[in-house]
This record gives C-alpha cells, sequence and structure tokens, in this order.
C-alpha cells in the first residue's frame, strides 16, 4: 500500500513540473508580445489547462495501455520511470530548454521497462497498425514517433501559412491598428493553447496513475483495503477494452497540473518568446493557433504529443514567415538538440535507476 501510495505521490510531483515545465510553452508568446503580464498570463493558462485537462481520456489511456506490456508494470517500476522523466525535466528547465515532458515520460516508461526485463525489447509496444487508418494504430511507432516527426512539421507549416495569409490580408493596415486588434485576439488564441494544452500533458499522468492502480489490483494488492479507500480499486478492462479512467484521477491530475502552471517558467518562456524570434502580437496569435490546433488534433487521436515541439516549430514557422533571418539559429539548434536526446536521455536515467533499485534489492532482478 506505501508502494501505490509513493506512486500517486511521485506522479503528482511529475504532474506539478509539467505544470510549471510546460507552462512557459503555451504562455510564452502572450507574455513577450506584452499583451498579457506575467501573473495575468499564468492565472490565464492555469484556469485554461483545468478546463482542459477535464476534456476527454484519449491520450491517458495510451500511455496506460498502448506503449509497454503492463504485465511488467510494477509499483517501483514506474516510480522509477517518473523520476527518470522528472530529472530530464529539471535539467532542461535548468538550463531553459524547451523539451518534451511527454518524450521524458515516455522515455522513463520504456527505458524502466527495459531494465527491468534485462534488456528484453519486446516488452516495449512497437507497433500494433490501425484496422482503417494510421492514426488508428497503437504503440510507440504509432503513437509517438509519427506524432513526433509530424507535429512540429505541421506546426511549422501551418504557422508559416497562417502568418504568410495574415500578412497578406493585412498589408494595408497601420501596425498601431495591426497591434490593437490582435492584441486582443491573442487573449482567445492564448487561451486556447491552453485548453489544448491540458487536453494533452496532463492526461499522461492520469494514463500513469490508471495504469499503476490497475496492477496493483489485479495482483491482489487492494484485496483488504478499508472501504473508505476502494476508490482506489481499478479493475482490468475486458480483452481489447482501453483502460477506464476514474473520474477522481482526472480532478486530481487536472488540479496538480493547474498549481504547477500557477508557478510559472520564466527560464524557458525568456528562451521562446525573445531569444528565439522577437514577436509581435500577429505573429503570438498566428503561434498559438497553430500550435493549439495541432495539440488538440493530437489528443483527440489519442497521441501523447509535446507542447513543446508543437509551439516551438509553430513560432519557428511564424518567423520565417516574417523573414528567414529572423529566427536566432544557435537557439533554434539548443532546442532541437533537446527534442532529439529528451526520450533516450530520460530512458537511461530510468533504466539506471532500476538498475540501482535492483543491487538495492528493492525491485527483483
Amino acid at each position: 500500500m506505501t508502494l501505490i501510495l509513493t506512486v500517486i505521490l511521485v506522479a503528482l510531483v511529475f504532474e506539478y513540473i509539467n505544470g510549471f515545465h510546460d507552462t512557459a510553452n503555451s504562455i510564452a508568446t502572450v507574455v513577450s508580445t506584452k499583451v498579457l503580464t506575467p501573473r495575468q498570463a499564468v492565472v490565464l493558462a492555469a484556469t485554461t489547462n483545468l478546463l482542459g485537462a477535464l476534456w476527454g481520456t484519449a491520450v491517458a489511456q495510451t500511455v496506460a495501455s498502448g506503449l509497454v506490456d503492463a504485465k511488467v508494470v510494477t509499483s517501483p517500476l514506474l516510480i522509477c520511470a517518473l523520476l527518470g522523466a522528472i530529472v530530464w525535466n529539471l535539467i532542461t528547465w535548468r538550463l531553459g530548454l524547451p523539451s518534451s515532458s511527454s518524450h521524458a515520460l515516455v522515455g522513463g516508461l520504456c527505458g524502466a521497462c527495459l531494465a527491468a526485463t534485462s534488456n528484453n525489447w519486446g516488452v516495449i509496444i512497437w507497433s500494433i497498425p490501425g484496422k482503417s487508418h494510421w492514426w488508428e494504430g497503437k504503440g510507440v511507432l504509432w503513437k509517438v514517433v509519427v506524432p513526433m516527426v509530424s507535429s512540429p512539421i505541421c506546426g511549422f507549416v501551418g504557422g508559416f501559412l497562417l502568418m504568410g495569409f495574415l500578412y497578406f490580408v493585412l498589408r494595408n493596415w497601420r501596425t498601431a491598428k495591426v497591434n490593437r486588434v490582435f492584441g486582443k485576439l491573442q487573449l482567445l488564441s492564448a487561451a486556447y493553447m491552453g485548453f489544448s494544452h491540458g487536453t494533452n500533458d496532463a492526461q499522461k499522468t492520469m494514463g500513469i496513475l490508471a495504469l499503476a492502480l490497475a496492477t496493483a489490483t489485479a495482483a491482489g494488492l487492494f484485496t483488504s483495503l478499508p472501504g473508505w479507500l476502494s476508490f482506489l480499486k481499478l479493475p482490468e478492462p475486458p480483452p481489447g477494452q482501453p483502460l477506464a479512467i476514474a473520474v477522481w484521477i482526472k480532478v486530481v491530475c487536472a488540479l496538480t497540473m493547474c498549481a504547477g502552471t500557477a508557478a510559472g517558467g520564466w527560464r524557458i518562456i525568456k528562451t521562446l518568446g525573445h531569444k528565439m524570434v522577437r514577436l509581435h502580437p500577429v505573429h503570438g496569435f498566428a503561434a498559438e493557433t497553430t500550435g493549439a490546433t495541432v495539440l488538440l488534433a493530437a489528443a483527440a487521436l489519442g497521441m501523447p504529443v509535446s507542447t513543446t515541439h508543437a509551439i516551438s516549430a509553430s513560432i519557428m514557422g511564424v518567423g520565417c514567415a516574417k523573414r528567414f533571418n529572423a529566427l536566432r539559429l544557435t537557439v533554434v539548434e539548443r532546442i532541437i538538440w533537446a527534442w532529439i536526446l529528451t526520450i533516450p536521455a530520460s530512458g537511461v536515467a530510468a533504466y539506471f535507476l532500476v538498475k540501482a533499485a535492483q543491487a538495492v534489492g528493492w525491485i527483483p532482478r
């Protein structure tokens, strides 16, 4: 029972860190364009993240049952996976790099399972093709790798095209009028971005908690629970059916991310909103609208994509529409390296945490 409570606690710590780590991604543009103060932007992001987190469970179900063999998962294993993701998140936050909490969690989960099974790569669900369309497929290939590549491309192209369209439509407008109108419109796009972030990112921890509770229930760890704790029991679904996400899990994760969001992430805001490309309200509107649309579409398909990738690529696309030399390529290069390294780095961290736990006898070999 203590282990299960520890899993819940560590998972909520990850959710809190995800809140202040990825908050920067959802509010960087509205802060950098000076449409809202940092404090106002954090309040807006916290509120919209909360609403988005309560909207749907497709991503949570993917994390809970679509990436690794659930039979291998134990509470100590999940703790190591979460700690691996947390370590990488804190490192990149300290460096001001907008890395992906989503991919850190995926990497941690895969690395921990590999270590626990003595490098049995079959423990990872690589690919289960969809019956009719590729987006119906399951496994790391269809739910992580393909979206990891396609979401930044969609963000970049979408941001470039939308900004190009706005340049054409607004070519005869005065700068003061553009800033005034899009200063107001950016309030809507920032709220849209926060909501979309909640629909995707908050659900990853929901999936981890559901996986932990279903595993513990199947192992008989909850057979002697007092009645007031019966809500922890989460029976396994029938074969072929997704794992159900209890209402209380959604609420707790949503509130935790909301609290983390309120803490903010100013280092990453500075990188996205100032260092990569200088933004005005119209640019912020285009980047947020594009990034939010990518996230919302991915959430509807149950794909745990990166908020970081979506908004960063959208900002790059908007910057290129402005002019190609508007992008500061040295900053872009650092961000891309963070993207590339996130899954392997968090996976390696979780792998060695499991090996250390095995060495002290906390996890059986």
